[in-house]
């Protein structure tokens, strides 16, 4: 299955704040996650299988990094057995970095936010518009977040351009 994405990352320094905010907005609370993203090596793009409570699937994706509401196109699969797969993946592919976060995840319409707590690098807000079928179309996806980050209080120098694994890769290299 694949669809497109408008979606920002922010620093934030109260998750709590935010949620208190989407609740005001009548979000979806869909609960709280412990995910393990692996990152595989790969020639293109990004390859990663999330490991969660809630949300368990190996997602393929592009997206350019870069400061404003970013466009990703990306595959999504929901495995059965994801020990069995991640064992396949890292011996054909090897691990390229691991991204361990709890994450509180919120809906509304088409619109999904996270409020992540990510080991070794903090606290942060992401708001993904979702056109899973081709029907809400990237301007309007743009539009959402951008209304989304206004209503929220993420300001453009909140903002950052590269996501966790590569913010994690940062860390080990430097």
């Amino acid at each position: 299955m694949g669809w497109i994405n408008v979606e920002i990352k922010a620093s934030c320094l109260d998750i709590e704040k935010l949620a208190q905010i989407l609740a005001e907005h009548q979000a979806d609370y869909k609960g709280e996650d412990h995910q393990i993203d692996t990152y595989f090596n790969v020639p293109n793009g990004r390859l990663k299988l999330r490991e969660g409570n809630i949300e368990n699937a190996l997602i393929h994706y592009h997206r350019d990094n870069q400061i404003k509401p970013k466009t990703s196109s990306i595959t999504y699969y929901k495995p059965g057995d994801s020990k069995d797969l991640k064992a396949t993946l890292t011996e054909a592919l090897g691990i390229k970095i691991v991204v361990d976060k709890r994450r509180k995840i919120f809906f509304i319409n088409n619109i999904k936010f996270h409020l992540d707590r990510v080991k070794e690098l903090g606290t942060f807000v992401e708001i993904e518009a979702i056109d899973e079928n081709g029907t809400i179309g990237q301007a309007l996806l743009q539009k959402q977040c951008y209304q989304y980050m206004e209503i929220l209080g993420i300001g453009e120098e909140d903002l950052l351009a590269i996501s966790y694994s590569d913010l994690l890769l940062e860390q080990s290299i430097g």
